[in-house]
């Protein structure tokens, strides 16, 4: 018998392995967990969890706090929700290495993929590196909530190498790859946890270029990931559109059986090839059989954006009357909108017909809601802004116009575009299940003013562990999938599980209590910048290596992460 550091009493144990729920202790010394079950001796602090379920600490796999990791000292909102370890540098984006005269490239690039605003990275970032183990380094001499973990990203390294070659999509020389996959491995080494790439036409420039790595060959993907693989350490990660099915799940494949490193690779279901996905995930699932370890990166609902008035999109921003007043305050823009004439000749300028901009999300009124507080994002597809129309005998630019003027301006309107291709979330639970899936893709830290899916963790919880009407999973495999099965994809066995010897990263949640707020919009980005935050009950005490970091929803001030370096 002795004293710890902590004990957790009368827990609900989810431990993470994806065995049964048990009651019982957790002991914390040091910032590691050294005994669950039956805990003797007391704790410096104790903490009773009776009627609350304990589980590790989520460890998210898809963000881009690539910036906001340099300039704050708190990652949130990730951990606002129970999230104590993330990992960045995701969809080849990112900032090391980098030249003094690509630095703008490289902004423009992340601006225009992750929607961060391009003043805000101005201001923010110090670019007191230029190689990537001195991005890393930089990283390291900054206190902050929880874990961090980064990737080195194939468009910085493209343009690094290549230079305007590399960011206009010109074929790699063998001398490019080379020096490419030295920079790699270098990274790799220094303690970066993977190599990731982008070969979606949806990722572009703040210009409208596309990335640099959209057409990148065969041979350059796959000689960088084979000087990965000599090193014996190291993932890879990789978006793409799948315009060809097998011959993308090929190259891949390659990749991942050439150079002996798994591969994540982001997966959702699209409008126009609602099936794909599962072709994808069953791939995926053979070749980990056969050896080859591949898994998807799934979402814990659709992937939806975001319209307000103060958000980047709404219906009628480019309405040429709107845009006369865009810049005035909320409040007078408001009132000014209620004024009947201008009313009338904002509608009528955001009628178009034919045009591209006709068939932008944001005029997709079949697929535009209310997204309320709490918000609903499984929307009865009667609700939406076509269907409200329709019932009334409105139009629906009318309709939408109403809701975007609630609660003084401030209100948000929700619409689904990935995994939404049957009006429902039947596909994510599905995806959720399958055996060659993690959960993923919250884009913690980007899309600031367009999505706002940082709560994806909470979501799987609250809404596929307990609300759903239909198809609900087991809690237990929910806590295993977002811990265990996300913190082994990018290489970190040393958390995931509560288990002796494991790091103490840890959640005591009510479950019953599980409650998420609708989005916000703020402005504390540098230079004044917005962006989504969103918030959660049900998160009593969140702990990062025994510290606790987060009590009933509110930051302790506490700084105990650290900078995870994988090789190291």
């Amino acid at each position: 018998m002795g004293q710890h550091d902590l004990v957790i009493r009368n827990a609900d144990i989810v431990d993470g392995s994806g065995g049964e729920r048990f009651a019982g202790d957790i002991a914390v010394d040091d910032g590691r967990i050294t005994a669950v079950g039956t805990v003797d001796g007391t704790g410096r602090r104790e903490v009773d969890a009776d009627g609350r379920m304990v589980a590790p600490g989520f460890v998210d796999i898809h963000t881009h706090y690539d910036g906001q990791a340099t300039w704050d000292t708190q990652l949130a909102p990730s951990s606002w929700h129970g999230v104590t370890t993330v990992v960045m540098g995701n969809c080849g984006v990112g900032f090391a290495p980098v030249y003094e005269h690509h630095r703008e490239r490289l902004i423009q690039l992340m601006e225009g993929v992750e929607d961060i605003p391009g003043t805000a990275l101005h201001e923010g970032l110090s670019w007191s590196w230029s190689s990537f183990p001195e991005y890393l380094d930089e990283l390291d001499r900054r206190p902050r909530d929880i874990d961090l973990g980064a990737q080195v990203p194939h468009g910085a390294l493209r343009l690094h190498v290549m230079g305007e070659r590399g960011a206009t999509q010109q074929p790699a020389t063998p001398d490019d790859i080379a020096e490419m996959a030295r920079l790699a491995a270098e990274a790799i080494s220094a303690g970066a946890l993977g190599f990731t790439t982008t070969r979606t036409v949806n990722h572009r420039t703040s210009l409208g270029e596309p990335t640099p790595t959209l057409q990148a060959e065969a041979d350059e993907l796959i000689g960088i990931a084979t000087a990965i693989g000599e090193l014996g350490t190291g993932v890879l990660q990789a978006v793409s559109d799948f315009t060809d099915l097998d011959g993308e799940i090929d190259l891949f494949r390659r990749m991942a059986a050439e150079s002996g490193r798994p591969i994540s690779v982001s997966i959702a279901q699209g409008p126009r090839l609602p099936d794909d996905w599962r072709h994808e995930l069953d791939t995926f699932a053979e070749a980990t059989a056969a050896g080859v370890t591949m898994r998807g990166q799934v979402g814990a609902r659709a992937v939806g954006l975001m319209l307000g008035l103060e958000a980047t999109l709404h219906p009628f921003m480019y309405s040429p009357a709107y845009r006369d007043i865009a810049h005035a305050p909320l409040a007078e823009r408001v009132a000014l909108m209620r004024d009947p004439d201008l009313r009338r000749r904002i509608i009528e300028g955001a009628r178009v017909e034919d045009t591209k901009l006709g068939s932008l999300a944001i005029q997709r009124y079949k697929f535009i809601f209310r997204l309320g507080d709490p918000p609903d994002y499984e929307p009865d597809p009667a609700t939406s802004v076509a269907a409200t129309a329709e019932r009334e005998g409105r139009e629906p630019a009318d309709v939408v116009y109403d809701w975007l003027l609630e609660s003084d301006g401030r209100a948000l309107l929700y619409q689904p575009a990935l995994n939404w291709a049957g009006g429902n979330l039947d596909v994510v639970g599905e995806m959720l299940a399958h055996p060659a899936s993690v959960p993923g893709l919250s884009d913690g830290g980007a899309h600031v003013g367009t999505i706002c899916d940082v709560s994806f963790p909470t979501t799987l919880l609250q809404w596929w562990g307990r609300d759903r009407p239909r198809g609900r999973l087991p809690v237990e495999t929910l806590i295993a999938k977002q811990c265990r099965m996300t913190a082994e994809t990018v290489g970190l066995s040393d958390r995931g599980v509560l288990a002796p010897g494991k790091r103490a990263d840890i959640n005591i949640i009510d479950f019953d209590g599980l409650r998420l707020h609708a989005p916000e919009i703020v402005r504390d980005l540098p230079a004044g910048g917005v962006r989504l935050l969103q918030r959660a009950d049900g998160y009593d005490h969140t702990f990062v290596a025994g510290v606790e970091i987060m009590a009933n929803g509110e930051s302790t001030g506490a700084t105990p992460g650290r900078l995870v370096r994988g090789a190291r």
